[in-house]
C-alpha cells in the first residue's frame, strides 16, 4: 500500500507548476492550500455519505479520491509519506497498530475566566 501512495505522491509531484488546463491536479495545486483542503473535506463527506447509506462500491470510489486529495496537500506542505509512515510506526509501538492514540487534554481556555 504504502508504494502505491508513494508513486501518488511522485506523479502529485511531477504535476506542480504543470499547465492548469492540461492537469486537474496542476490547477488543484495552483488554486492554493484553502482550496486543497477545501476538496480534502468534500471527499470526506462523501465517504461518509456513502457509508452511512451502505453503498460500499461508492465508499470504494470516493475513498481513491479522499487518498487523492490528502496525497496533494500531504505536496503542498512539503510532507513526505516517509513523516506519515514514521508517525504511524510510532503510534504503533505506543499503543498497537488498531488503535488510535487518545487527544492530549487540552488546557482551559484563559478567556473563559
Amino acid at each position: 500500500m504504502t508504494d502505491r501512495i508513494e508513486s501518488l505522491y511522485r506523479a502529485v509531484a511531477a504535476r506542480r507548476g504543470g499547465d492548469p488546463v492540461l492537469s486537474r491536479t496542476a490547477k488543484l495545486i495552483a488554486m492554493g492550500l484553502p482550496k486543497i483542503a477545501q476538496k480534502l473535506g468534500e471527499e470526506a463527506v462523501e465517504v461518509i455519505i456513502d457509508a452511512i447509506t451502505g453503498e460500499r462500491d461508492g465508499v470504494i470510489r470516493e475513498s481513491s479520491d479522499l487518498i487523492y486529495q490528502l496525497v496533494v496537500l500531504w505536496q503542498e506542505l512539503g510532507i513526505e509519506p516517509t513523516e506519515i509512515w514514521a508517525e504511524m510506526a510510532r503510534r504503533e509501538a505506543l499503543m498497537g497498530i488498531a488503535e488510535k492514540l487518545p487527544k492530549p487534554a487540552s488546557s482551559p481556555d484563559p478567556r473563559a475566566a
